[in-house]
């Protein structure tokens, strides 16, 4: 649907400004499908994007600074979220063998049964509404990274 009918604004002062309120809206729209989908599991979107950045790390343990700059929620409190996560058995805290005032943060197998099965539900939900080719999300990707060069 056209961001004119889903906002219900027919003028925009400009293309540029049309682009930004559309990306806006966008994203608002894919975090709602992903909240969605994240809901039985009972992880929030910071915590699935932590329980990810662990499970590509795994079997090895990744200190916290590492998680904190992988995150995509720059504003997340990892220390708050890796902590959640370890009251739901989803991540343990390990000690530094080299640095001893460093904690390392591992994913646990219950946390690896949750991210795969999180993971397949939030893209089959979320893949399949998105109404774009595999060649489209290529172009879009690129003019994304665009905006950011």
């Amino acid at each position: 649907m056209r961001i004119e009918d889903e906002i219900k604004q027919q003028k925009f002062k400009n293309e540029f400004l049309k682009a930004e309120i559309n990306l806006a809206f966008t994203s608002a729209w894919l975090e709602s499908k992903r909240t969605t989908a994240l809901k039985p599991f009972g992880i929030s979107i910071q915590q699935f994007n932590l329980l990810r950045i662990l499970k590509g790390q795994h079997p090895k343990a990744s200190p916290l600074k590492l998680i904190t700059d992988r995150m995509i929620d720059k504003m997340s409190n990892t220390s708050r979220l890796v902590e959640k996560l370890r009251q739901k058995d989803l991540v343990r805290r390990e000690i530094c063998s080299d640095n001893r005032r460093q904690v390392d943060i591992v994913i646990t197998e219950k946390g690896v049964k949750v991210i795969e099965e999180a993971s397949k539900e939030v893209e089959s939900n979320i893949y399949t509404e998105t109404n774009l080719s595999e060649k489209e999300a290529q172009t879009l990707n690129k003019l994304l990274d665009k905006i950011r060069d």
